[in-house]
């Protein structure tokens, strides 16, 4: 079994790679040809694009091989860097410090020590309801009362979205589906790659055929054509990667359909939150890519539902 698994992961990688060399030759060309100088901002932003997913490609790729733990210590590491952006966008102020040091160092480790060891019935209440209630009163025993309401509901939302959303993803590991023991590594490689390829393809269709926007004052880079191109041929790519899923062949496409959508409305309420904060992007950690919330936001949003999909419909 575990053979098999390492094969189909394998298999996975190369053709992931195939892929990004494809694309990194395209844009070779491209800049030849378009941009030799570095003039045109669309082929540039392309390259960059590209660049940074043989990075994270490589990273992900690393952590899925290394299993439980790779994934674990990559996605805590992905939890605690989105964390940190989203709080610099947040009205947090010197009376929420404890509150803040709690955060990052008490409910983030927690909730993934109880991904770690498996407690279901713990890590899917922690956050969003004893962190939610208690958490509130670090931050009252301050007495600084301006702005509480919103210090504390951007707190919750920042815990709600970079810490419990991400910990699902390593979270699928802890799934029991009959003939597919061991293979939740596979699991998570279908969720990344659909999710992901959805927000690539939505980019490509709106570049080569978008006339209608969907969200202007949100997302003025998203269109109808973008969307439906992208969600409809990341499914189409899905299903044909059910191979590493319990899936039949419309189940992947039905689920390939929700998790894609899922991913586009995160990436508009993400958006959101970026336009009442004025700001492009999350971060630049990520060249041509902004930071880790601005590629997360898809899977931040997916991965819950994924999760509970599976668990409710497929696993014992």
């Amino acid at each position: 079994m575990m053979a098999n698994v390492h094969s189909d992961l394998l298999a996975t990688i190369a053709g992931i790679g195939g892929v990004l060399i494809f694309a990194s030759l395209i844009g070779w060309v491209l800049q030849r040809r378009y941009s030799p100088n570095g003039e045109n901002a669309v082929v540039e932003n392309l390259n960059d694009r590209t660049r940074a997913w043989w990075v994270m490609a490589i990273t992900i790729s690393v952590a899925l091989l290394g299993g439980r733990t790779g994934v674990l210590i990559l996605f805590f590491i992905c939890s605690f860097a989105a964390l940190r952006e989203f709080m610099t966008l947040t009205n947090a102020s010197r009376a929420d410090h404890n509150t803040l040091v709690a955060a990052f160092f008490v409910v983030l480790p927690v909730q993934f020590y109880l991904v770690w060891i498996g407690w279901y019935g713990m890590y899917s209440i922690f956050i969003p309801v004893y962190v939610f209630l208690l958490l509130p009163f670090v931050s009252a025993l301050s007495g600084e009362t301006r702005n509480f309401l919103i210090r504390i509901s951007e707190m919750q939302w920042a815990l709600m979205i970079c810490v419990f959303c991400v910990s699902h993803v390593p979270a699928l590991m802890n799934l029991t589906i009959p003939g597919h023991e061991g293979r939740g590594v596979l699991l998570i490689a279908w969720l990344v790659i659909t999710v992901q390829l959805s927000d690539v393809l939505q980019y490509v269709w709106g570049k080569l055929a978008g006339r209608h926007k969907i969200a202007p004052r949100l997302s003025p880079s998203k269109t109808v054509e973008g969307f439906l191109g992208g969600a409809l041929s990341a499914t189409a790519i899905g299903m044909a990667l059910n191979f590493m899923t319990p899936f039949t062949l419309w189940q992947a496409g039905l689920m390939g359909l929700c998790v894609t959508m899922m991913g586009f409305l995160g990436g508009l309420v993400m958006s959101a939150i970026k336009r009442d904060r004025g700001v492009k992007d999350w971060g630049h950690a990520i060249a041509g890519h902004g930071g880790f919330i601005d590629r997360l936001d898809s899977v931040l949003f997916a991965a819950p539902i994924y999760f509970h999909l599976l668990r409710y419909y497929w696993s014992v």
